[in-house]
């Protein structure tokens, strides 16, 4: 299955982009190794996972066409 990952503040510094498609995901843990593999050293920052625009908690249900977006901690004012 294909799933596009979105990477926002300090993630997006860290990996160098906005976006990036996976093709040929099993699972979350899946994903999770091939970004652990594209950029080491990611999940050492503390961020959440939101599926489809809904804030997630470990480890969810992926779908062909899902995205994923890393959402770090955030401030407003």
């Amino acid at each position: 299955m294909e799933i596009t990952v979105l990477f926002f503040g300090i993630l997006a510094d860290a990996t160098g982009l906005n976006a990036k498609s996976y093709n040929g995901i099993d699972s979350f843990d899946d994903l999770r190794h091939r970004m652990e593999d594209d950029f080491p050293g990611i999940f050492h920052y503390n961020f959440r996972i939101a599926v489809n625009r809904v804030i997630t908690e470990d480890n969810p249900v992926l779908k062909d066409g899902d995205e994923v977006a890393c959402l770090p901690p955030f401030a407003g004012g």
